[in-house]
């Protein structure tokens, strides 16, 4: 297996990913148009076949009433159903957080299950209290209790700032 850096995950790609499964991300139900990733990170086999990525992407976020600031979303983390359970998950998101160091802004946030909060805490990420708002084709929303907000520091003492959170633009 190797691990591989790319840009934008293609349309075939990500169905190779997600194999027959009608909802591997968990989040069919929110309905919500999604950020494309501006790079990627993966696992891939000596064929060439992905077995896991995380996405990057940099994104303006606002809290409270002070201007917005650049962070690095992370998302769309997916693991082909036949190598779950193999730490590919924590690899790609550790090297993922690698690649975010390196990409200027202090923090990264991220949207997630409630069943992946521990798997995020393990990689530093705390739990942003709602309401966290984001952009949909609609207008503004609050995201879902379904999902949590969760951000980690990517430059020694980065500290999320205060007040409520907007997305500036499409949730990653």
């Amino acid at each position: 297996m190797e691990l591989i850096e790319f840009g934008r995950l293609s349309d075939e790609q990500s169905a190779a990913l997600a194999g027959d499964e009608d909802d591997p991300f968990g989040a069919a139900e929110l309905q919500f148009e999604w950020l494309p990733k501006e790079r990627h990170v993966g696992v891939r086999e000596a064929d060439g076949r992905l077995l896991a990525v995380a996405g990057l992407v940099v994104v303006d976020v606002q809290f409270g009433s002070q201007p917005p600031i650049p962070i690095v979303g992370v998302g769309g983390v997916i693991v082909t159903a036949s190598h779950r359970g193999r730490g590919l998950g924590r690899r790609v998101i550790s090297e993922a957080l690698k690649c975010a160091e390196t990409m200027g802004p202090e923090i990264a946030m991220l949207f997630c299950r409630a069943e992946n909060v521990g798997l995020y805490r393990l990689h530093g990420f705390a739990e942003i209290p709602p309401p966290v708002l984001v952009e949909q084709p609609g207008g503004l929303i609050e995201m879902p209790a379904v999902g949590v907000t969760m951000w980690r520091p990517l430059k020694d003492g980065a500290r999320l700032p205060a007040g409520n959170v907007k997305v500036n633009g499409l949730p990653f």
